[in-house]
C-alpha cells in the first residue's frame, strides 16, 4: 500500500479545525484534525505531500521523524509545523487502524480503560452573578458532566467588567491589582457553590499573571479543593510555574501551549506542575503525545488533555487517553457548538453522561459529514482539493 494524495480542508471552530485527508493506492483512506496552525499549516501540508506520495502509510513514527528533522530549520520543534505534522500523523493511524481493521488504541498497545471522563468547559462570564452562574453550571450538570472548568482572568476580555471598581487595567502587565484578584476568588466561590461537592471544577488564568500574582490566588483557592489552577503564568519559564507550583497545594496545570516530548522533558522532569495538559490535535499527535504521558508517568503526573477540536479529533484523543495508565480527564469546549453533532455521519453525541465510551470500530471510529462540514467551510480555503 502506498500514499497517493494528501488533502486538506479547514472549518470555522476555535479560529480553525484543520482536516488532512491522506489517501492509497488500496483505496483506503484516514482523516486526520488539527488545531491552533492556521493558514501556514495548510501551506506546511500542501508542501510535505511530495515527500509523502508513494510512501508506506503504516510507517507512522519513522514518516513523522523523517519530516519534522528534515525541516528543523523551519520550525521542527514547535509551532505551525508541528500542527502540520500532527495532522498527518492522526490522518495515518486513522487509516492503518482501518486497513487492519482494528481501533487505534489497540495499535498503541490496547486500553487501560473502556471510557474516558470529561469535563466541560463552559461559559462563566466575569459580569455574572450567582444566579446566573448557576443556571451555567446546572446546565452543565444536567448534560451529566461531573467535571467543569471556568475561565477567571479578567484581564482577557476586552469589556470593563470593574463596574468603577480598581485600578484602570494595563493590559499587557500580569499584575493582578485587589479588585482583580479578589474577583477571581469571588468567581471560583460562585461555581463551586452552585457544582456542590459531588462535580470537580478547575480554574484557567491563560497565562495572564506573575509570579506573586498567581502565588497569591493559587493559596485564596486552596480552600475549594480545584481540580486545578491552569497556566497561572506564562509557559515559556519553566522555573517561574515550578515556583507557583512549590508555593501552593492547589494543583498546577499546564502545557496546552507546549509541542513535543523535548518541549515537556524540563516541566516533567523539574516537576513544575502537578498536572500535564497537552494538545494532542497539535503538539505532535497520538505517538508523540502517548510518549509524553508515558514520561510524565515516571513521575506520577497525571495526564489531563487540552481540547478544543471536533467530534474526530476529540475521539482521537481518546484513544491516547485510554492506552496509558496516567490519565485523569479530556476537555469538551463545544457546550454551544451547533455542529457537535451534525458534522460526523454517526449524528449522535460521543460524550453522554460526561464520558466518552470507546468502540471496537477500526480507526479512529467516527467519520466526517463532508456535506455539513462544507457549510462552515474556513473562508478562503480550499476544500480537499488535489
Amino acid at each position: 500500500m502506498k500514499i497517493t494524495a494528501v488533502k486538506t480542508a479547514a472549518t470555522l471552530g476555535h479560529g480553525m479545525h484543520l482536516w488532512v485527508k491522506i489517501e492509497t493506492d488500496a483505496g483506503i483512506s484516514g482523516l486526520g484534525e488539527c488545531v491552533h496552525g492556521g493558514v501556514q499549516a495548510i501551506a506546511i501540508i500542501h508542501e510535505l505531500r511530495r515527500h509523502l506520495v508513494g510512501r508506506d502509510p503504516f510507517a507512522i513514527d519513522a514518516l513523522f521523524e523523517e519530516l519534522r528533522r528534515g525541516h528543523v530549520f523551519d520550525g521542527g520543534f514547535a509551532g505551525a509545523l508541528i500542527t502540520a505534522l500532527t495532522g498527518i500523523e492522526i490522518a495515518l493511524w486513522d487509516l492503518k487502524g482501518k486497513a487492519l481493521g482494528v481501533p487505534v488504541y489497540e495499535l498503541l498497545g490496547g486500553k487501560f480503560r473502556d471510557s474516558i471522563w470529561v469535563y466541560a468547559d463552559c461559559q462563566v462570564e466575569p459580569s455574572m452573578e450567582f444566579g446566573e452562574i448557576q443556571r451555567v453550571v446546572e446546565h452543565v450538570l444536567e448534560r451529566g458532566f461531573t467535571a467543569l472548568k471556568i475561565d477567571v482572568d479578567l484581564g482577557a476580555y476586552t469589556h470593563d467588567y470593574r463596574r468603577g471598581g480598581g485600578i484602570p487595567k494595563d493590559r499587557f502587565n500580569y499584575t493582578a491589582d485587589a479588585w482583580e484578584h479578589e474577583r477571581m476568588v469571588a468567581l471560583v466561590e460562585m461555581v463551586t457553590t452552585a457544582a456542590g461537592k459531588d462535580a470537580a471544577v478547575a480554574v484557567d488564568v491563560h497565562t495572564r499573571l506573575d509570579i506573586s500574582s498567581a502565588i497569591r490566588l493559587a493559596r485564596d483557592l486552596e480552600r475549594f479543593h480545584l481540580l486545578w489552577l491552569e497556566e497561572p503564568v506564562p509557559p515559556e519559564n519553566v522555573a517561574a510555574m515550578r515556583e507557583v507550583k512549590q508555593a501552593t497545594s492547589t494543583p498546577i496545570c499546564t502545557g496546552e501551549n507546549l509541542y513535543l516530548r523535548h518541549g515537556f522533558r524540563e516541566l516533567i522532569v523539574q516537576q513544575a506542575a502537578d498536572i500535564i495538559m497537552p494538545d494532542i490535535p497539535k503538539c505532535g499527535g497520538l505517538s508523540e503525545c502517548r510518549k509524553i504521558a508515558n514520561l510524565a508517568e515516571l513521575y506520577y503526573i497525571p495526564f489531563a488533555p487540552h481540547n478544543v477540536s471536533s467530534p474526530i479529533g476529540t475521539m482521537a484523543s481518546a484513544h491516547v487517553c485510554a492506552s496509558v495508565p496516567n490519565f485523569l480527564v479530556l476537555e469538551f469546549h463545544w457546550l454551544h457548538r451547533d455542529y457537535w453533532t451534525t458534522i460526523t455521519t454517526e449524528k449522535t453525541d460521543i460524550i453522554k453522561d460526561g464520558k466518552i465510551a470507546l468502540s471496537d470500530r477500526p480507526g479512529i471510529g467516527v467519520e466526517l459529514d463532508e456535506t455539513v462540514a462544507r457549510q462552515y467551510q474556513y473562508p478562503g480555503t480550499t476544500w480537499f482539493a488535489d
